[in-house]
C-alpha cells in the first residue's frame, strides 16, 4: 500500500509525538530526544515543512524540514530531520516517501539546499553526499550530508536551531 503524504494538521501533534518517540526507541547513535525536538520546533515555528505518512487512518510516518545557519551567510538551507516510521512499518517504502515529497517541497520553496545527519548508504539514493567544505561541528564528517537545490554548496559550518536542544 501507498501511503498518503500531506501536511501535518493539528490534531496529528499527538500522534506524530508518540511515533517519532517509537521510531527511534531501539535506534543506535541518538539522544532518544527527537520527540522533544519535534515538539520544540513546531512551538518555535521553525517548522519549514512537517509532512505525515497516512496508511487507511493510521499515521505511520512523519519528516520535518527547518531552517539552518550557515557561518558563511548563504541564505535558503534547510535541515531534515528527524524522520520517523512506525517500527512495524519500517523498510516498506514509507521514508522514502515521505523524504521524496519533502526534497519536491523545498524545491518548490526554492530552498538553496538541504542536509541531514544520517546513514551515508541509505540518504545517497536522494542524492545527498558528504561535502568536506560544509560541516557539522563535532560530527562525523562522513555521516553529515547535503543536497544542493540551487547552486552549489557553500565553504561553511552549519547551525540547528536551539530546538535541537530538546530535552523534555
Amino acid at each position: 500500500m501507498n501511503p498518503i503524504i500531506r501536511d501535518e494538521h493539528p490534531s496529528d501533534i499527538d500522534a506524530i509525538a508518540h511515533l517519532t518517540e517509537a521510531a527511534f526507541a531501539n535506534a543506535p547513535h541518538t539522544s532518544h530526544t527527537e520527540h522533544f525536538i519535534v515538539a520544540a520546533l513546531r512551538k518555535a515555528g521553525q517548522l519549514s515543512v512537517s509532512l505525515v505518512a497516512l496508511e487507511g487512518d493510521d499515521l505511520v510516518g512523519h519528516v520535518t524540514v527547518s531552517p539552518v545557519t550557515l557561518s558563511s551567510g548563504n541564505a535558503g538551507w534547510h535541515g531534515l530531520g528527524p524522520i520517523s516510521v512506525r517500527p512495524d512499518r519500517q523498510g516498506r517504502g514509507i521514508g522514502s516517501a515521505l523524504m521524496v515529497e519533502a526534497i519536491e517541497r523545498l524545491k518548490a520553496m526554492g530552498s538553496a539546499g538541504c542536509v541531514l545527519l544520517g546513514d551515508p548508504g541509505y540518504y545517497a539514493r536522494f542524492g545527498f553526499r558528504a561535502c568536506e567544505q560544509l560541516v557539522l561541528p563535532g560530527m562525523p564528517a562522513e555521516y553529515f550530508q547535503a543536497l544542493p537545490l540551487a547552486g552549489g554548496i557553500p565553504a561553511a559550518e552549519v547551525s540547528y536551531h536551539i530546538a535541537f536542544e530538546a530535552s523534555a
